[in-house]
């Protein structure tokens, strides 16, 4: 096995699916799956335990809602990541799990090489999506509001730099190691940038960044 390996926890309450995606993970030498789990609640315990890389998780299971979980991930402030797998492309959904903080957002209906090609991209910072569903981002951030600034003058040179490295698929680990600051700085001029620009995620932050003006 490599000695750098991006562990991964399993959420999602079909067993059979699941094993299916535990068996598809673990042929790959770069990755591990270190955990597996049937609802969200146990999902948040055994990232707490684990501290797995990403966590690939189904948006619904049974009364639970994947986007809670989500939440509750984030808000505990560590490095793992998560990725939404699921059978819905509903707008509503998609957009919950991206300002929530998703870092990816993929098709249960994706080819395995797909899955596993975001997933490589993932573990290397970047945010994944099943392309088709950009088109409802993007319509989604023209049509909300409040609009963003048509420029990004608003802006200092440091929170600059930081956004073009966000659309970059740059993580706060790469952007703090690429500039020189901490991890803790980085969030703070992630939080002020999203804010200047009436945004909500970093995902939409970069697809403001690359979207001509």
């Amino acid at each position: 096995m490599p000695t750098e390996c991006c562990t991964i926890l399993l959420v999602d309450d079909h067993p059979l699916f699941r094993s299916g995606v535990a068996q598809l993970i673990s042929s790959q030498p770069d990755f591990e799956v270190v955990g597996e789990a049937a609802c969200c609640e146990d999902g948040v315990a055994l990232v707490e335990s684990l501290n797995p890389d990403l966590v690939l998780m189904d948006m619904h299971m049974g009364d639970s809602s994947g986007v809670d979980a989500l939440r509750r991930i984030k808000d505990a402030s560590r490095s793992t990541e998560v990725i939404m797998l699921t059978v819905s492309d509903a707008e509503q959904d998609f957009l919950r799990a991206v300002r929530a903080g998703a870092k990816g957002y993929l098709l249960k209906g994706s080819e395995p090489e797909e899955i596993l090609d975001k997933l490589r991209l993932a573990a290397r910072g970047q945010t994944v999506f099943t392309e088709p569903l950009m088109n409802l981002l993007l319509g989604a951030m023209r049509e909300g509001a409040p609009a963003p600034p048509p420029n990004a003058e608003c802006l200092t040179t440091r929170e600059k730099q930081i956004l073009q490295l966000i659309a970059a698929g740059k993580s706060n680990k790469h952007i703090a190691r690429e500039l020189n600051i901490s991890d803790g700085t980085v969030k703070v001029h992630v939080k002020n940038l999203l804010r200047k620009l009436n945004l909500q995620s970093r995902l939409e932050a970069a697809v403001w960044a690359l979207t001509p003006s």
